[in-house]
């Protein structure tokens, strides 16, 4: 069904939407839209970031430490 729109069909909607809802709203659920991506993006690196903190801190100290003689 979506195949095959192309860009005049695209254009007829967007024209359409900016009719029925009006250039500021349609600008302010954009910028919504936009913040939402930007706090996603955030989410992914600050977890990604953790991960491999985590990862490097466990990987840290492998080496088995020496026994002290007692003498």
């Amino acid at each position: 069904m979506l195949n095959n729109i192309g860009i005049p069909g695209l254009l007829l909607i967007a024209v359409v939407v900016l009719v029925l809802f009006g250039r500021g709203k349609v600008s302010s659920l954009m910028g919504e839209v936009g913040k939402g991506i930007t706090a996603f993006k955030k989410g992914v690196k600050d977890g990604t970031e953790e991960i491999e903190n985590d990862t490097a801190d466990a990987a840290r100290d492998v080496t088995p430490k020496p026994k002290k003689d007692k003498a």
